[in-house]
């Protein structure tokens, strides 16, 4: 066993190109450190509909060049199979750990296999990689990120050439092609011949953004915004100044690129304490609103200000801002299918209905979203909107920021807030109260563990709520494929339990609908739905054992 494992790290070290992870695996041989080699050689990174994500590192189950150069392989192998052999490939990358890197090997890797490359002129939002393969009419797109993940962590996100992520059974037949690349110095790479784009495709890009605005709006909301040391600031602040929005204020701090994210435990806005600067900034430049972005600024989360709320300032929900959004595009006279995941609040349903507008869920994911047939509009709670699917057919936090400010802007001539908009949905829809429960785990086997365990005892109630219908979405519906999932419905509430598909995580999805007769109910309503939330919580963790 020892002598196997020692030998497995010998081979992987004489074909590994990084100078960086030869010298950390020769490290780890030398002193024989069994315990790490075990867990870096115990299998490989799983190619899937997320791509791959992972820690940087050596070895098969860690991010490096040797298996970014693989997955290239793969991916070059499976074009060249669907006939697409001599298309372009655009690459885009963020401003992590060896993000260009890895853009470079798979270019090389592209070139090597024969089809046209192209990577972005620097670190950009994946939503402007997302919007160049349809422009440039690649037939594929990867995107080198880990999104809101760890500073530690890298990731390979592979779209096809309509600009959507991949889904089965795409992701399974590239798995396959990447698990068939044979030693790496049989995969071509040479030094050149793949295109560096110039600042053209941003250009186009950022032309494109005015799209998501109607003319002659209003554009006066005033915004505190952060990167989350990410990538989002240059384009973001030039989407601002083409609208015609004052400038955003910065979060100095957190302004520009740096791949140790030093100011964040964790580079998500929904994390707590990672806003925090933002908050301080803002009590300082008083705006109307705060937004940040992830660090590949595909995300876009909302604070509002709120004299109740600690600091002065309120995080708005990834739902609410999905309902705001939907409410504005209503207003404007926005019609098509609006589509969200089943993990996101069931409002979006109630408002689309209302407008006589079409109405899908999804699996979670915008690979998913995206694949809708006639969207105008998709979101996600976890942060992501849709809200220009011509132009970007995946979540993006720029568009999406300009049309936050933009209902802003609106409310704010009338003398009003993102807040009064939000009790006006409750008036009309019913209170939709949403929360999470979200368990992080350095021990996968607690989350398959709480899965099983609530497959064989599933709940009767939660909070004293009878549970009407228990779902377990891996059998697939008639709407849905299968997925890895629990869906429970209660009388007034509705749970989904799934592990996350990008982070060790268990996340439990709750939401709760209280009736809502006038304003003057709202104040009971929230407590109502609140003490509901809290009771499913509890109750939910109980069951599952966490």
């Amino acid at each position: 066993m020892q002598q196997d494992l020692i030998a497995q790290a010998r081979t992987w070290l004489a074909e590994d190109p990084d100078p960086e992870t030869r010298e950390e695996l020769a490290g780890l041989i030398e002193s024989e450190d069994l315990d790490e080699l075990a867990a870096r050689f115990s299998g490989t990174l799983q190619f899937g509909t997320a791509g791959l994500r992972g820690e940087l590192g050596a070895g098969p189950m860690r991010m490096n060049r040797s298996v970014v150069i693989r997955a290239a392989a793969g991916l070059a192998a499976y074009l060249k199979t669907q006939g697409q052999g001599g298309g372009l490939v655009v690459i885009g990358y963020d401003a992590r750990y060896k993000s260009a890197d890895f853009a470079r090997d798979t270019a090389a890797v592209m070139r090597g296999a024969g089809l046209r490359a192209a990577v972005l002129p620097r670190p950009l939002p994946t939503p402007v990689l997302a919007y160049a393969i349809r422009h440039l009419g690649a037939v594929a797109g990867v995107e080198v990120t880990a999104s809101h993940n760890p500073p530690r962590d890298n990731g390979y996100k592979v779209y096809l050439g309509d600009g959507s992520q991949i889904v089965p059974p795409a992701d399974g037949e590239i798995a396959d092609a990447i698990a068939a690349v044979g030693p790496l110095d049989g995969v071509p790479r040479p030094d050149d011949g793949w295109e560096v784009l110039g600042e053209e495709v941003l250009a186009a890009y950022l032309a494109r953004t005015d799209a998501v605005l109607a003319a002659g709006s209003p554009r006066t909301a005033r915004v505190v915004y952060t990167a989350m040391h990410g990538v989002g600031t240059s384009v973001l602040t030039a989407a601002f100044d083409r609208a015609g929005f004052p400038a955003p204020v910065l979060v100095a701090e957190q302004a520009e690129p740096d791949p140790a994210f030093p100011t964040v435990a964790f580079p998500n806005p929904e994390e707590p304490g990672a806003m925090d600067l933002a908050f301080a900034t803002a009590r300082r430049a008083d705006p109307d609103l705060v937004i940040a972005n992830d660090p590949d600024a595909d995300r876009c989360a909302v604070a509002v200000p709120d004299p109740g709320a600690d600091g002065g300032w309120r995080m708005l929900r990834g739902d609410e801002v999905g309902a705001l959004l939907a409410a504005h595009l209503v207003d404007r006279g926005a019609t098509g299918v609006f589509a969200e995941s089943i993990v996101s609040s069931s409002l979006l349903g109630r408002i689309a209905e209302k407008a006589g507008n079409g109405y899908e869920e999804t699996l979670t994911g915008f690979k998913w979203i995206a694949r809708v047939d006639g969207l105008r509009y998709g979101y996600e709670e976890a942060l992501g909107y849709c809200v220009d699917p011509e132009g970007v057919r995946d979540k993006d936090g720029i568009t999406a920021a300009l049309l936050v400010a933009e209902l802003a802007s609106v409310l704010k001539e009338q003398g009003r807030t993102l807040l009064d908009l939000l009790d006006d949905l409750a008036v009309a829809h019913g209170l939709h109260a949403t929360d999470q429960l979200s368990v992080r785990v350095k021990d996968l086997s607690v989350i398959s563990d709480a899965m099983a365990r609530l497959r064989e005892q599933p709940p009767t109630a939660l909070a004293g709520l009878a549970v009407t219908s228990a779902e377990d979405l891996a059998r697939g519906t008639e709407q849905l494929p299968p997925t890895d999932g629990l869906r429970y419905h209660l009388r007034g509430a509705r749970v989904i339990v799934r592990p996350s598909g990008t982070e060790p995580k268990l996340k439990c999805y709750l939401e709760a609908v209280v009736p809502v007769g006038s304003a003057d109910e709202l104040p009971a309503a929230r407590a109502k739905g609140a003490e509901l939330l809290a009771g499913i919580k509890r109750d939910l963790a109980a069951a599952a054992g966490i």
